[in-house]
């Protein structure tokens, strides 16, 4: 059952995005933006963690799931230090992800060369 679920609610988060981007004027980037801050929002409600534990890896791989990791970060960042929390617990809590992003980026951009996308569409 956890397969189904995570196959099913993960699927319905991908849904959403491609009607955002068929239906509206979003742009892609203000879409994963939406859902950031839309895991932001649900960690700080504290309905991310049942929702991840129904889905798993349905609402953990998108980014919700690193909005969520955001919020986790900071609720516990704000328990341990207090205010200064709030600024800290976002970057201790992302960190890894980032810098795995950023040095992925990097390898393959040394691997591969990019090239100018044609204007003839």
């Amino acid at each position: 059952m956890n397969f189904l679920f995570a196959f099913l609610i993960g699927g319905a988060l991908c849904l959403i995005a491609q009607l955002l981007i068929d239906l509206t004027s979003l742009t892609p980037a203000r879409i994963l933006v939406l859902y950031v801050v839309g895991g932001v929002f649900l960690g700080a409600v504290g309905l991310y963690e049942p929702l991840f534990d129904i889905a798993g890896a349905g609402v953990s791989v998108p980014l919700i799931g690193f909005g969520g990791n955001i919020a986790k970060g900071v609720r516990d960042a704000v328990d341990a230090e207090g205010a200064l929390g709030i600024l800290k617990g976002a970057f201790y809590s992302s960190a890894i992800g980032c810098s795995v992003s950023l040095l992925s980026a990097l390898i393959l951009s040394l691997i591969f060369k990019s090239k100018p996308k044609s204007k003839d569409f």
